[in-house]
């Protein structure tokens, strides 16, 4: 078959939803200097449903009101860390992190905290380490190990990112984000029979999703079924996540380019490039196509 583009961290996100998963606010840990006044911690959890929201102004009102009831409450530092990450005052975020963490640095969320900045900042080998930081006190914490195995994905390690992706198929075993992570590394790796394993298995478990369709049209293609993969795209095509869609069209042009269907494959290749201008599988196809 023609070769394309192997998926890189941006095709890995289409499979399994958003890039870099903020810790749901409120959600840290148990208290941090117990006991908190009850009013403080209705204050943040009130704050952290405004911030969910996006009302800022708000939320960071609550989280004040709530750290002069409890200024050592550090999930409610870390949420007004967030609030001003949503607005893009970074030096700012981090003030309210590293205070979270100096409070109580054996809760995992201000250590997520940390990375998702670093992360923000392209600061990759510094979101590692906070990443690493929140699983060495909780590896239970199920946002820091998807964004851990999502980054050593990125820089190609796929064999350690592969290892992540499989604990977090233990830790979320009822979630399909870990499965399809495992699946794409055991491509990468060129390990197919057990990614044909795992992927029967998320079947299985989840059922026939547009997530799993991509991977299972790749396993087809692997064996030239050109055809089959195909008709396995093409209800993903009229997906409403729109880069979804864009990869399925993507993929259908790799396959109608690979039995001779150069036409076929450039309209394809041109329904992805609608979508995503930067398709790199897209642009191959229209490059190989005659």
């Amino acid at each position: 078959m023609p070769t394309a583009p192997q998926p890189g961290l941006s095709r890995l996100a289409i499979v399994l939803g958003t890039l870099l998963t903020l810790v749901p606010p409120g959600l840290g840990g148990c208290a941090s200097v117990p006991p908190l006044p009850p009013k403080a911690i209705a204050l943040q959890q009130e704050g952290a449903a405004a911030l969910a929201l996006g009302d800022l102004a708000t939320a960071e009102a609550r989280l004040a009101v709530a750290l002069e009831y409890s200024p050592r409450f550090t999930e409610a530092w870390v949420d007004l860390g967030y609030v001003e990450l949503r607005r893009g005052h970074l030096d700012r975020a981090r003030k309210h992190f590293v205070k979270a963490r100096s409070l109580n640095a054996d809760l995992p969320a201000p250590h997520h905290a940390l990375a998702l900045l670093a992360d923000q900042r392209d600061l990759g080998k510094e979101a590692e380490g906070h990443y690493k930081a929140a699983l060495a006190v909780d590896p239970g914490f199920a946002p820091s190990r998807a964004n851990l195995a999502r980054r050593l994905f990125a820089r190609g390690a796929f064999e350690d990112a592969r290892d992540q992706f499989l604990k977090l198929t233990q830790v979320q075993p009822d979630v399909l984000e870990g499965h399809l992570g495992f699946a794409e590394c055991l491509f990468r790796l060129e390990r197919d029979a057990e990614a044909d394993v795992v992927i029967a298995r998320a079947r299985a478990r989840f059922g026939d999703g547009p997530e799993l369709r991509l991977l299972v049209a790749r396993q087809l293609l692997h064996r030239d079924a050109w055809s089959e993969a195909e008709d396995v795209l093409a209800p993903v095509t009229a997906d409403p996540d729109r880069a979804r869609a864009g990869a399925a069209w993507a993929w259908i042009g790799v396959a109608r380019l690979a039995r001779g269907d150069g036409r076929g494959a450039k309209e394809a290749a041109r329904e992805a490039m609608r979508i995503d201008t930067g398709d790199a599988v897209a642009a191959d196809v229209m490059k190989r196509a005659r």
